[in-house]
């Protein structure tokens, strides 16, 4: 693939939720050097429109009506529909291209399409901020790399499936990941494929700013037939794991989808922490079990719903346990 072409797939995925079929295109050698010199070309279909990309390779930027000009002396070569491309065009000139009914794409900034009746006009590229928090879904895909493939390359499609998550929520996730600088994004084919810089542990140190809590709830209800079965979590996981003493009631981990079924099936009653009977239920951002080893939460996500817990007893545990774990 012409290395331009890897912005302009891109590009094309994140705003259009499409891949770009590209194939060459043997009708340069015949064309005038005017444009032999000025741009490499490529065959390509866009949401099923067959289009020749005229990618402009020159330093300087030129007139739109020279693109024009240029782009009439090619009409009459084949019937694709021409696209201009260039990595960089002014806010002035991207208007003229419009006035001059050129399609344009210019990856990162801005297309326009009239034959597919697309105009979209975005503002600059990204400024790359980092966020105070990741989404569950992309905090989801950082803990898998840390818990089960560090080294592996991560394709959308196959972690959507392998998570439960769709093909576009894993584009987000992967957009929040490089957009965070904790993974790079390279284009192999028509895939787009996440890679994490460095090993877990550091990858586990730089996304500690940014990793949350699983916990959305916390609350204690009164025992029902079932809820042994779930996830167990909180101080009950923390003294599987380490020395700690066990805690006067149990606590499960339970994702949002099983706490409702768990409310349509019982009748759910709240009660004090001091309860006899009572169980803690905590209702995770993302499924519990995804990660679960022997019926516990694994130990990173478990350090991360008591990270806030100042009992000094909770803290010396849970250093006890990261000692142990295997990087």
């Amino acid at each position: 693939m012409i290395p331009e072409l890897h912005e302009l797939d891109r590009y094309l995925h994140d705003t259009l939720g499409v891949a770009m079929k590209v194939m060459p295109w043997n009708g340069a050698g015949h064309l005038p050097p005017v444009l032999r010199e000025r741009y490499k070309f490529a065959k390509a279909e866009l949401l099923g429109q067959p289009v020749l990309l005229m990618i402009d390779t020159g330093a300087e930027e030129q007139a739109p009506m020279a693109v024009r000009k240029h782009m009439e002396m090619l009409k009459t070569k084949q019937e694709a529909e021409l696209v201009y491309v260039r990595g960089q065009v002014t806010t002035y000139n991207r208007k003229r291209l419009i006035e001059q009914k050129v399609p344009f794409i210019v990856p990162g900034n801005q297309m326009y399409l009239p034959v597919l009746a697309i105009d979209l006009r975005e503002h600059f590229r990204r400024i790359r901020k980092e966020t105070s928090a990741i989404s569950p879904s992309t905090q989801v895909v950082v803990l898998h790399a840390l818990l089960r493939e560090p080294e592996k390359e991560l394709i959308p499609a196959e972690m959507a499936a392998l998570l439960g998550y769709s093909a576009m929520t894993m584009t987000r996730a992967f957009d929040e990941l490089e957009a965070a600088n904790l993974a790079e994004i390279n284009i192999r084919g028509r895939e787009r494929c996440l890679k994490f810089a460095g090993d877990r542990r550091e990858l586990w140190e730089k996304a500690q700013p940014i990793l949350r809590s699983p916990v959305n709830k916390r609350l204690f209800i009164r025992h029902v037939e079932g809820v042994d079965g779930f996830v167990r979590a909180g101080l009950t996981a923390l003294e599987h794991y380490t020395m700690l003493a066990a805690p006067a009631h149990p606590t499960y981990a339970l994702s949002r989808e099983e706490w409702k079924a768990l409310q349509k099936r019982h009748k759910i009653v709240e009660v004090p922490a001091q309860d006899p009977d009572a169980v803690e239920i905590e209702v995770w951002w993302y499924p519990p079990k995804l990660f679960a080893v022997d019926g516990f939460v694994d130990r990173l996500s478990l350090l991360l719903s008591l990270k806030a817990d100042r009992d000094e007893r909770t803290e010396a545990a849970l250093e006890e346990m990261m000692e142990k774990f295997e990087w």
